[in-house]
């Protein structure tokens, strides 16, 4: 990364912005892109703070994930011992079914095994029974078009 650009914009305004922000251009040869950052830190140098929005970005990705393979849309508080519980409970709960269905070879989806096992909290099945009923339900595709069986409509 090589600075590109760096000063300091006056704004006039009545929000609740600072008087001054800080514009920081960065230019990455590799990906021939400029980012740019504006910021009220002062204190820190233009590398450093590229580097922490670089960061951040990675933690906003872990965030995108989790919300997609954990199922966590909404988050039981807003204090950080309540957000970090809930991403503890989350990832144990992942791993804890990643290794089940590792450990008893169902080749399934982590989300087909979450489904199966949320639906069955209140029963007393083994868990690999839970499974054994459910049978193999992957599709094959047929290489004929004549031998798939479709709803076809008629309209007079």
């Amino acid at each position: 990364m090589c600075l590109h650009e760096s000063k300091t914009l006056r704004i006039e305004s009545d929000c609740k912005v600072p008087a001054e922000i800080r514009r920081i251009v960065f230019y990455v040869p590799e990906l021939r892109r400029s980012f740019v950052y504006y910021t009220n830190c002062f204190h820190l140098a233009a590398a450093d703070i590229a580097l922490l929005y670089k960061h951040r970005w990675w933690v906003e990705l872990f965030f995108k994930w989790m919300k997609q393979h954990l199922k966590v849309k909404i988050f039981w508080g807003h204090s950080e011992n309540a957000v970090r519980l809930h991403i503890y409970a989350a990832i144990s709960t992942y791993c804890a079914v990643a290794t089940l269905e590792h450990n008893l070879k169902l080749n399934r989806s982590i989300y087909e095994v979450l489904r199966v096992l949320g639906s069955s909290l209140l029963t007393k099945d083994n868990v690999k029974d839970l499974f054994s009923h459910l049978g193999d339900e992957t599709v094959a595709v047929q290489s004929n078009d004549e031998d798939i069986e479709q709803l076809e409509l008629e309209f007079e």
